[in-house]
């Protein structure tokens, strides 16, 4: 990203580039998707391929974020805290570093999710990638947060987003029960050190969902100072 824009952005408001950030980590995560789509045709040059462009992603988020953290300013005549900002896009930037582990370790062994835990993986996926969606969802809405003081029906609406992230984050919590319970049940029939890192994948997807809530929880937390 060109250093102007980022600077252009910050002259307009300090919270713009915190959602142009959680924009770009979101984006990231959503790769995953079609990564492991491609995983499941074994066609590892378009997975290879998705995951540069992940990992792209993962470098502009982090150029994002370093921006914010050196042109933030620390003045008296900020909107919210400065702290609170920074701690937001910290948590924010682990969910797209998540991703970029996530796609890295399965390429990097070439590792398949077995064909009788592909549609349940792949729902556990998109769910726990939903939760980073709805996590981007709340940040958009700190423009208007800002605009109406952090009073009235702005604070409900991003309330309730929080509480529908809580609630898909118990989701995903559900679902990967049920999907190690399933790895369990086979695993004797498959690549003894396949099955740890399948394991270790599982938890790192479920990870992507409670990132989201942190961000969740981050924002609620700059509700409360309001």
């Amino acid at each position: 990203m060109n250093k102007n824009t980022i600077l252009g952005v910050f002259a307009k408001s300090p919270i713009k580039p915190l959602v142009n950030h959680i924009q770009i980590v979101v984006k990231c995560s959503q790769q995953l998707i079609p990564f492991f789509e491609a995983c499941t045709a074994q066609d590892w040059d378009e997975a290879a391929s998705i995951r540069r462009k992940l990992s792209k992603l993962e470098q502009d988020a982090d150029a994002v974020k370093r921006q914010l953290r050196l042109e933030l300013p620390g003045g008296l005549f900020m909107p919210v805290d400065r702290a609170d900002l920074l701690a937001l896009v910290s948590q924010q930037d682990k969910i797209a570093n998540k991703a970029k582990d996530i796609a890295g370790r399965v390429l990097g062994r070439s590792l398949e999710v077995p064909p009788s835990l592909q549609a349940e993986f792949t729902a556990y996926l998109a769910r726990c990638i939903e939760a980073t969606e709805k996590a981007e969802e709340a940040i958009n809405e700190l423009d208007d947060l800002l605009e109406t003081g952090f009073r009235g029906r702005e604070v409900v609406l991003v309330e309730n987003m929080i509480s529908q992230l809580d609630a898909i984050e118990d989701d995903t919590d559900r679902l990967q029960v049920t999907l190690r319970k399933n790895l369990l049940a086979i695993e004797k029939d498959l690549n003894p050190v396949d099955v740890i890192f399948l394991y270790q994948i599982i938890d790192w997807v479920g990870d992507l969902a409670d990132l989201a809530e942190r961000v969740g929880a981050r924002l609620e937390i700059l509700l409360a100072r309001k």
